[in-house]
């Protein structure tokens, strides 16, 4: 089991990674939504946002303004959520 040191870590590490991808739109895309949601995501919800944003940006712009699948059903999942977040339409 993990303990909530290491949880918060990887909440902190998965925030930076996510306003710090050196693509202006993406670092606020992804970084509202991490400011907003990391800290109410369990481990494995983390690991799933620990992917996205091991995915490149390109990939995940496609998917996020056109709804296009990142190949995995949770990671569609998070980009739908992500989606709503920012209150765009499910297909773009």
């Amino acid at each position: 089991m993990m303990s909530e040191t290491d949880i918060g870590t990887r909440r902190r590490r998965a925030l930076w990674r996510a306003t710090h991808r050196g693509y202006k739109e993406m670092d606020f895309l992804l970084g509202r939504f991490a400011t907003e949601t990391l800290d109410k995501m369990d481990a494995v919800e983390i690991g799933v946002f620990e992917r996205l944003i091991d995915t490149p940006d390109p990939q995940i712009e496609i998917s996020l303004l056109r709804g296009e699948s990142l190949g995995a059903p949770d990671l569609d999942e998070l980009m739908a959520r992500l989606r709503r977040f920012h209150g765009m339409n499910e297909a773009g």
